[in-house]
């Protein structure tokens, strides 16, 4: 890079983490998650204003694959995260409960996902018909499991029995979700080298086992104390980056192996050390990666052009991924027993979306499934749903409620009590 570049390339990041940390602010102000704001940033930077002048005045062309470079290290960085997070011992006590509303909230919305898909498949033509209609259920199905834990943290209800059957349901959404994904994934991939494709088998066996095994007795080397030290902090860099490299080289997306590599870190005796670990390494890709990739997403949104025809597809995006994850959480939830309140809370958060949609887009986008126009509406999308999870939550089910639910009000066992003679009273 020459000089010009490397300054015009400094300043942009200054100009993206600064209008992302602004409107990611304003956006808490409102009761909002801060990444309404962030993905809002790469909008404004985009071409739906101005018709791109922005974007050009402060992100030169010649700097724009350095930008790519560094919002691919921070979605890497982020999906380690997000498989970090996920904790078996959510599913102890709703565990068949979380099951059964994840796959209903899934299946439906994946459904009226693939039927929606087949309609906009004329005004939205692709050269795979099949990874298309796949990736139009994947999308529609998914749940931003770290964007809901947010909301949940910050409402202090993520220790409640309904934020912890909420975070259950939100993992096993994700882990299905992510697998229908990587179908499509390869469905849509080149097939140039078949062998290295069905090395993905060994390879999360080798992850799964061996490996998950090594991470534990180095975890615990490399922090005596319970506190992550430098060689360890690099190793887990090291090793969700080459996670990545390997998966991505076998034809799926390095996203796969970065998430891979977080999900198999060790759990027992490591809480502190995994709770180190995010707060850390989340802590410089929060501020610095993930805008870049806010903006870098943003700047293939383009809404100046939007027209009647549009606006139908997108009222019918927003119908099929709502409507989809709202009754098919909700109905599951009823038939386990959950009450009226409680079941439309589930229903509700399932429909957060946020960061997770917005990675699934851009692989999307990326392989070609979907073009700028279908990509521009499904981000509206991805903003609308997650911006109404909190408005929403705060009718269904208000704090104060939230609060004081039980754990019988989130395994339907009072419903059980009561079917078999006890009285209400009793049964509370």
């Amino acid at each position: 890079m020459t000089s010009s570049q490397v300054a015009s390339l400094l300043a942009g990041l200054a100009a993206i983490i600064f209008l992302a940390g602004l409107l990611g602010h304003l956006a808490r102000r409102l009761g909002q998650p801060a990444v309404i704001g962030e993905i809002l940033a790469g909008i404004l930077l985009g071409p739906s204003l101005f018709g791109g002048a922005i974007s050009d005045t402060l992100l030169p062309t010649e700097i724009r694959p350095s930008l790519t470079a560094l919002a691919n290290v921070g979605v890497a960085v982020f999906m380690f995260l997000v498989g970090l997070e996920l904790d078996r011992n959510l599913v102890r006590g709703t565990g068949r409960i979380a099951a059964s509303i994840s796959l209903a909230s899934i299946l439906l919305p994946c459904g009226l996902g693939i039927a929606l898909g087949s309609y906009l498949l004329h005004s939205h033509p692709s050269d795979n018909r099949l990874g298309f209609l796949l990736f139009m259920g994947a999308a529609m199905s998914i749940t931003a499991f770290p964007v809901l834990a947010r909301i949940l943290t910050d409402r202090d209800m993520h220790r409640t029995p309904l934020g912890a059957l909420s975070l259950c349901c939100a993992a096993i959404d994700d882990v299905l979700a992510w697998s229908l994904l990587a179908v499509v994934v390869s469905i849509v991939g080149p097939h140039d080298n078949l062998w290295q494709t069905l090395l993905l088998i060994p390879y999360v066996v080798l992850m799964l086992y061996p490996m998950r095994r090594l991470l534990d007795w180095l975890a615990k080397r490399l922090s005596a104390t319970g506190r992550p030290t430098a060689a360890l902090l690099g190793l887990m860099f090291a090793g969700l980056l080459l996670s990545g490299a390997a998966t991505e080289w076998m034809g799926l997306h390095f996203i796969f192996g970065a998430f891979l590599f977080g999900a198999v870190m060790p759990r027992s005796g490591s809480a502190a050390v995994r709770a180190e670990l995010h707060e850390r390494i989340g802590l410089v890709n929060n501020v610095l990666l993930l805008p870049v990739f806010f903006v870098v997403a943003g700047l293939k949104v383009d809404l100046s052009h939007i027209g009647g025809t549009d606006l139908v597809e997108l009222v019918l995006i927003l119908l099929v991924a709502i409507g989809g994850k709202f009754l098919g959480a909700y109905a599951a939830a009823r038939l386990r027993g959950l009450g009226n309140r409680v079941s439309s809370a589930v229903a509700v958060l399932m429909n957060t979306r946020g960061l997770t949609e917005l990675i699934i887009l851009s692989v999307g986008l990326e392989l070609g499934v979907l073009d700028t126009g279908l990509y521009s509406l499904m981000v509206v999308m991805a903003l609308i749903t997650t911006a109404m999870t909190g408005p929403l939550l705060d009718y269904v089910y208000p704090r104060k409620l939230a609060l004081q639910t039980t754990e019988d009000d989130v395994t339907g066992r009072r419903r059980e009590r009561i079917a078999v003679g006890e009285s209400p009273s009793s049964a509370e």
